[in-house]
């Protein structure tokens, strides 16, 4: 479903496990379509918003700072993801697949996980994106 409640099926064109990406193709998009505007790399101390729908609370924007870059963690089923931006924002099951955005709203990455010591599904301070040019390559697209 998309912002404006326009509802679609969709398939999986291009999946990458090893970058946790995958690309949709949907049967009808919105009538309005805006499209994002990629930003480039960001550094430790840079402003990070999550935006997602965390526990089922849609349209939900957090804040914190980037804490590392060029991170790697462990994913479920043994996957190992690399290259990734930590962040200190709160990310939740329902943030995954939203967008990473910096201080001037573009999209810097694609939020993925959280770290999960305790076998709790809950936000425990850090959490991990892909970067948006790692995922752009994954689509198909262009490296930034």
């Amino acid at each position: 479903s998309f912002a404006d409640g326009t509802r679609a099926s969709a398939r999986v064109m291009t999946r990458r496990e090893a970058t946790d990406i995958a690309v949709l193709a949907v049967d009808r998009l919105p009538e309005v379509v805006v499209p994002a505007v990629m930003g480039g790399g960001p550094q430790v101390g840079d402003a990070v918003f999550p935006v997602g729908n965390p526990l089922g609370l849609s349209g939900t924007l957090t804040a914190g700072v980037v804490s590392a870059t060029g991170r790697s963690v462990r994913a479920e089923g043994g996957t190992t993801l690399a290259d990734l931006i930590q962040f200190d924002a709160a990310v939740n099951p329902g943030n995954s697949g939203g967008p990473l955005l910096n201080r001037g709203g573009q999209v810097i990455g694609i939020v993925t996980g959280l770290a999960n010591p305790s076998e709790q599904a809950f936000f425990v301070g850090v959490g991990f994106a892909v970067p948006i040019a790692t995922a752009g390559g994954a689509a198909g697209g262009p490296p930034q």
